[in-house]
């Protein structure tokens, strides 16, 4: 009994997350939609392709752990909310030559091959590092840090760029 049980909290708890991250992430696209290409300027909208994209990175580890929110504007600059676990939040930006390269990602429209919904994705493991990419306008991909599962190529480099150019992973 304690194992159907499990099975049915990690995915619920992971979906009720999910529901919450996109609901905000929506509300604050439509927001800052309209003022982001005012705010590039001249030197970012030549490094970065036409219809840039915010990426949001959420990450929990295990269904009891700490969630590390993590959002990348278009122009490069991040804001990190609860970093390490630590309830630390920090603030920077990816360089110029990071900010293209990860526009250039979110630009590829293999990356639409990739979502939860296209692989039909499902959580597999309990107590493991889960990090979900929520990229406006509703590309949701998620992956676990579990043995034997593959990483998404696109998503994956994506989810590698932006880790690495910020302070923390979550710990337990």
């Amino acid at each position: 009994m304690v194992r159907p049980s499990w099975s049915r909290v990690v995915p619920f708890s992971a979906g009720v997350l999910l529901a919450i991250a996109l609901t905000g992430c929506s509300l604050v696209g439509r927001a800052e939609g309209s003022t982001t290409p005012g705010q590039a300027g001249p030197a970012s909208s030549a490094s970065a392709p036409t219809g840039s994209r915010r990426v949001s990175l959420m990450q929990t580890l295990g269904a009891d752990g700490p969630v590390r929110s993590l959002t990348v504007e278009p122009n490069g600059k991040w804001n990190c909310q609860d970093c390490a676990g630590d309830g630390v939040n920090s603030t920077g930006a990816l360089t110029p030559e990071q900010v293209q390269r990860l526009q250039q990602m979110l630009a590829d429209p293999g990356l639409a091959n990739e979502t939860d919904e296209a692989r039909r994705y499902r959580l597999a493991c309990i107590d493991a590092l889960t990090s979900t990419l929520l990229i406006p306008p509703g590309l949701t991909i998620t992956s676990q840090d579990c043995p034997g599962e593959e990483r998404t190529p696109i998503a994956g480099e994506i989810l590698l760029l932006i880790t690495q150019a910020t302070p923390a992973e979550v710990t337990g």
